[in-house]
């Protein structure tokens, strides 16, 4: 999503610094060149080695360098970026870019650029509710800086409350929606116009006779917004949905199932397809020998044994390779440990090109609630995305998948 473009770091002096060495390594694994200004307050935090390692580009520290500023680096700093993002914000630097002070190489940097600035604000609580930060902070939306956070948690400090640096992945989702790459709506000039798409949604319920089943907890939110995201897109989208509770997606063809043998049947009806997508949670196993009528109780005879066995590996059989296979086979890995390790071994086992991993624990609340935090496993590594709603996921996976496929087929076949 950030392919080629330039962001300048200015990197203040407060205990956050350290996760601006994630921050640089996610925006270096999305291809954009990062360039570093330190503060000398920064400085007692990172060094300008680490920065320089991770950016693979010098390190700016000094207002008065004479190679520098021979050529007015300040000016050429903050006019080269396409964006300045300042991370941490720390309470000081946020009152000299309000105050249009010039008194260092980062203030100045920030008062000679007609680029768009995002600033991460990380400080104490109490300085982050003070009343000349408030007051600096409207100052500076007024003006048109753009602020990500901060969020609620413990600090350096021993307290608790607003004043926590966003995440990096947080931040990168921010710079993508500044940049044009929209964590909620299309890439600029993306389109699935044209292409055909299959999305599965929900649980399965695998009968043991004609009133118990086996299924799980999957409520269908997030396979449901896949699907009405990529029709928003332009994609001719089916739907294979199991038993769920949420309404069909508009524009779209649905197809309703039960079991996991009646969702592959609806996966190989679909025909040719452009991009697969395997959000439901398909039961591992179903009865061997389902029973014809329901089975009794009898008092005082032990639980009937119940023989299962493996239900039909849907992923694995469409990212078989072969004249059939879609360009793009995403699979979703729902887990409660080792989420990304288990994910990356799902990818390879099953042959499928991205794998979206989702913790889903008891206590994340992601089967049959509204946000989700997940992690995309392609063949280059793991994206680590910010806890969103199910919607913006699937927004942004359609994205994803829009820019991946380029441009439709129909466009190509008129050339």
């Amino acid at each position: 999503m950030l392919n080629g473009k330039r962001i300048l770091l200015i990197v203040a002096g407060g205990i956050a610094a350290f996760k601006c060495h994630d921050l640089i390594r996610r925006l270096r694994g999305q291809g954009a060149h990062v360039r570093c200004v330190l503060t000398e307050a920064g400085a007692r935090f990172v060094t300008p080695l680490s920065l320089q390692a991770l950016s693979e580009d010098k390190v700016y520290t000094d207002m008065f360098s004479l190679t520098d500023e021979s050529e007015m680096g300040h000016i050429e700093l903050s006019r080269e970026a396409d964006l300045l993002v300042v991370a941490p914000a720390t309470a000081n630097i946020l009152a000299r870019m309000a105050a249009g002070m010039a008194d260092d190489l980062a203030a100045t940097v920030l008062l000679a650029t007609d680029k768009p600035v995002l600033a991460a604000p990380a400080m104490n609580v109490r300085m982050w509710t003070h009343a000349a930060t408030v007051a600096n902070v409207e100052t500076l939306k007024k003006r048109g800086v753009t602020f990500v956070g901060p969020n609620d948690g413990a600090m350096a400090c021993n307290e608790y409350g607003p004043g926590r640096m966003s995440e990096p992945a947080e931040i990168v989702a921010a710079i993508e929606s500044m940049l044009g790459a929209s964590a909620t709506g299309p890439l600029a000039g993306q389109s699935l116009a044209g292409r055909r798409a299959l999305v599965t949604s929900g649980p399965t319920r695998e009968a043991i006779d004609p009133v118990r089943y086996i299924s799980n907890h999957s409520s269908g939110k997030q396979g449901h917004a896949i699907a009405s995201a990529l029709a928003k897109l332009g994609a001719e989208v089916t739907l294979v949905s199991g038993p769920v509770a949420v309404p069909d997606p508009m524009g779209v063809k649905v197809v309703k199932i039960d079991s996991a043998d009646q969702m592959l049947a609806a996966c190989q009806a679909a025909g040719q397809l452009d991009v697969a997508i395997f959000a439901a949670a398909v039961a591992d196993w179903k009865a061997a020998s389902p029973a014809g009528a329901k089975i009794k109780k009898q008092a005082g005879a032990p639980p009937p044994a119940l023989e299962l066995t493996p239900n039909p590996d849907i992923l694995a059989t469409v990212s078989r390779p072969g004249p059939q296979r879609p360009a793009l086979v995403v699979g979703f890995a729902a887990e409660t440990e080792n989420l990304v390790a288990n994910a990356v071994d799902k990818r390879k086992r099953k042959g499928c090109d991205w794998i979206v991993a989702n913790d889903v624990s008891p206590a994340t609340g992601t089967f049959g609630g509204e946000r989700n935090t997940v992690h995309l496993v392609t063949a280059e590594g793991v994206e680590a995305w910010p806890t969103l709603s199910k919607d913006e996921v699937a927004g942004r996976l359609a994205d994803r998948i829009a820019a991946q496929l380029g441009r439709p087929r129909s466009v190509k076949a008129a050339e």
